[in-house]
């Protein structure tokens, strides 16, 4: 999974649109997430349309590379879908961060935008979508063919951050 080590935020995008098929894969990658007693309560809008992209680019002060790329995937919880309410938001970190790795695989640039649990961003982003009021968003991702090719993190890997048995 060098995809893992190679991934980093991408927030300059070529014009090129995505092609469907690889939106259907990183979607699909993005719904074999692990979630809380299965609830698998998420659900997704992608959204081309440039002016809903200018739109979602206003959400949050750190939303500006959305209205540069060419699609965004707005990542929601369910709520009626919720079995255990409490764990959503990891159940969606898991099913964003498997969609991003996927993206990467494809040679797509991503960077994921914290929208929950920030309630005018996520009003922000209800009123501009339609959304009914039992979708809840969770966050916006930019996708898109990088402009330039990513230059990936030095390793992060600390092993004083390892801890065996106890702190």
């Amino acid at each position: 999974m060098d995809e893992i080590f190679t991934r980093t935020s991408v927030r300059d995008y070529r014009p090129d649109p995505v092609e469907p098929e690889k939106v259907e894969l990183i979607l699909r990658a993005a719904m074999q997430a692990p979630s809380a007693r299965n609830q698998q309560a998420w659900e997704f809008v992608v959204v081309d349309d440039r002016g809903l992209i200018e739109g979602l680019s206003t959400a949050s002060p750190y939303a500006g590379p959305v209205g540069r790329a060419p699609m965004a995937v707005v990542v929601m919880g369910d709520r009626d879908r919720m079995t255990v309410p409490q764990m959503w938001e990891q159940d969606l970190g898991a099913c964003t961060e498997n969609l991003m790795l996927e993206a990467r695989h494809l040679g797509l640039g991503t960077v994921w935008i914290g929208i929950a649990p920030v309630q005018d961003r996520m009003d922000r982003i209800s009123d501009l979508l339609g959304l009914p009021g039992n979708m809840m968003p969770f966050c916006i991702v930019a996708v898109g063919y990088p402009r330039e090719e990513p230059v990936p993190h030095a390793s992060r890997y600390d092993p004083s951050r390892v801890h065996r048995n106890g702190f």
